[in-house]
């Protein structure tokens, strides 16, 4: 069964080496000194570890089962879940009125990387859960927030978005559910939702659902859509559980991956529901829940590839498999271990550099959250602007890192006992749910980049550039500033073609939409290297004493701006051959 191990260390030198965030002039930035924020990482390890990494793949073999109307989940997650919500580890972020604790949402993001690490598909729960409390938070009247908040905030309620329907994903304008109103204010929603995560369990006592539903007068599109408070069940004046409501689950899909959560069909026949939001503009509401989730799955798009990694490294370190061919390295065993042969070397090292430089992205990133929480219009233009490109790049490159991992290991990475496998499969649905990757790209090319007449993509170009010029002179920094200046000059280029041929030929800039997705992911990837590198160096210069740790710092960050970083010149090169070959078929002709 594969181990797995919180990478605290790595986490530390992000938070106090790179990000220095008790110097950070972020409301509750100051309180998070080393010693606080290391005695907070390692209990988070101790859970990761002791409790949800074993449990990790008894829910990839059990999975979930319904009975007699309630979806069972498997051995020991009930009672893992409760071991989370007793410790607060769900409420970490959580506003204190609510019963929250008041971190920072960056403590939250580094905390939930330990959890998604060790068990995925669990963390799942109270992950959607954080997101229905933040929608009710940011949307829901007082009398809303009252009522839902404090069992969310504990997790004795979880929550769920209901989005998709069969004949409509990314397509939302196409939802049937309906609503009717009532004389009460209240609503009855009717329809079918489906790949609806966490849809139903055994895990909390009621589960509120957040429903995508179109009411009376809203017209067509998604400009006739609202968002509805559906609760499992219904909640009296006192706040008791009351009568069921009429919201069931229709099956439980059977998946490819993430085994352990339980992907629901659900039902609604006329079920009560309460407006949330204005009316006609549930997209708004509900965009705040969803891009949270995008942020959540570019964490779990690293933090599947971190577990992956730990376990491919070990087995690269012990599986005995041919002779170095510049000498024997252990000349008292019959061959020499994996990690001696360079292709090995190159697996892993993708694989070490993808994950630490997304770990220091999504962090660097939840910073600008809490920036734009406190009214940063500069931090909440910058994060719209990357949320597609953390979505969509991390996912790919986790999965594709995953199945590195998995490659390792050679014929055992296919064998289910090793474990490798789940890995891969529980990756590959962060490529696709919370919008797929491709919609990620256009959402990009198609809206971010011109949003606030582009601004945040300048904002962005020149804060790459101030950082290579910060570095001029110093001749250690050099195998860093200079690819980031050759692939940031690719990205604007890139950037220029689709604005001179995006107009007249709308999909000259569409067809080159996933490349640029990528580019810029390289491009901050390559970002963020450089500053990991410079604080490598500072840590060294001031005699740190484990230099081991600094110097592989400095050598990770170098193989991936010499290795990974010209990718970027392949992407431009695709880009500029523009649309005609990739349109050039009829749709009979493929």
């Amino acid at each position: 069964m594969p181990s797995y191990t919180a990478p605290v260390k790595d986490m530390q030198f992000l938070l106090h080496d790179v990000l220095k965030v008790s110097e950070a002039d972020i409301p509750g930035y100051a309180d998070l000194d080393r010693s606080f924020t290391e005695a907070v990482f390692d209990e988070a390890a101790k859970v990761a570890q002791d409790i949800l990494t074993p449990l990790n793949a008894v829910g990839d073999v059990e999975g979930c089962v319904l009975e007699n109307g309630v979806v069972r989940t498997p051995k020991g997650f009930k009672e893992a879940f409760r071991t989370l919500s007793d410790g607060g580890w769900m409420s970490l972020d959580a506003a204190p009125e609510y019963g929250g604790q008041g971190l920072p949402y960056l403590m939250h993001t580094a905390v939930n990387e330990t959890f998604v690490s060790a068990n995925m598909a669990f963390n799942m729960y109270q992950g959607l859960t954080h997101g229905a409390y933040s929608a009710i938070l940011v949307h829901g009247t007082e009398e809303q927030k009252q009522k839902w908040l404090p069992k969310l905030v504990t997790c004795d309620w979880t929550g769920t978005m209901n989005l998709t329907e069969p004949h409509c994903g990314t397509d939302l304008g196409l939802l049937r559910t309906k609503a009717e109103p009532q004389a009460d204010g209240s609503y009855k929603i009717t329809g079918q939702k489906i790949f609806i995560s966490a849809g139903d369990h055994d895990m909390a006592e009621n589960i509120v659902h957040l429903v995508l539903a179109k009411a009376p007068g809203g017209g067509e599109g998604t400009k006739g859509i609202s968002l509805f408070i559906v609760p499992k069940f219904l909640v009296n004046e006192d706040g008791s559980l009351g009568d069921r409501n009429a919201v069931s689950v229709g099956k439980v899909e059977e998946k490819m991956g993430i085994h352990g959560n339980s992907t629901c069909v659900m039902n609604y026949d006329g079920a009560t529901g309460w407006l949330l939001g204005e009316l006609h503009k549930g997209m708004k509401a509900m965009f705040t829940m969803m891009n949270e989730a995008r942020l959540g799955v570019a964490l779990q798009g690293y933090a599947v590839a971190e577990a992956a990694y730990q376990n491919a490294l070990a087995y690269a370190k012990d599986r005995l498999q041919g002779r170095d061919v510049t000498g024997v390295k252990n000349p008292d065993g019959p061959a020499d271990p994996l990690i001696v042969h360079p292709d090995i070397r190159r697996n892993l090292m993708e694989q070490k550099s993808f994950v630490e430089g997304a770990r220091a992205l999504t962090y660097w990133g939840a910073t600008l959250i809490d920036r734009a929480h406190q009214g940063d219009a500069a931090a909440d233009g910058l994060v719209g602007l990357l949320t597609p490109v953390l979505k969509g790049f991390q996912t790919d490159k986790g999965f594709e890192m995953a199945v590195q991992a998995q490659q390792v290991y050679g014929g055992h990475g296919y064998i289910e006992e090793w474990g490798m496998s789940q890995f891969a499969r529980d990756a590959r649905i962060a490529m696709i749910y919370e919008g797929a990757n491709g919609v990620q790209a256009l959402d990009l090319v198609g809206r971010k980049l011109a949003t606030d007449g582009g601004k945040h993509v300048m904002a962005f170009f020149d804060m790459v550039k101030a950082e290579c010029k910060a570095h001029e002179g110093d001749e250690r920094m050099k195998g860093f500033v200079e690819p980031l200046k050759t692939a940031s000059k690719a990205l604007q280029q890139a950037g220029m073609y689709f604005m001179q041929n995006g107009m007249k030929n709308p999909n000259a800039a569409l067809a080159g939409s996933y490349d640029f997705m990528h580019m810029m992911g390289h491009v901050c990837l390559g970002l963020m290297w450089t500053r990991m590198a410079k604080a490598a160096y500072e840590a060294l210069d001031a005699g740190a004493a484990d230099r081991d740790f600094y110097e592989a710092k400095i050598a990770t960050g170098r193989f991936y701006m010499a290795r990974q970083l010209p990718a970027c010149g392949m992407h431009l090169a695709r880009i500029e051959s523009g649309a005609d070959t990739v349109m050039a078929l009829t749709a009979e002709a493929f």
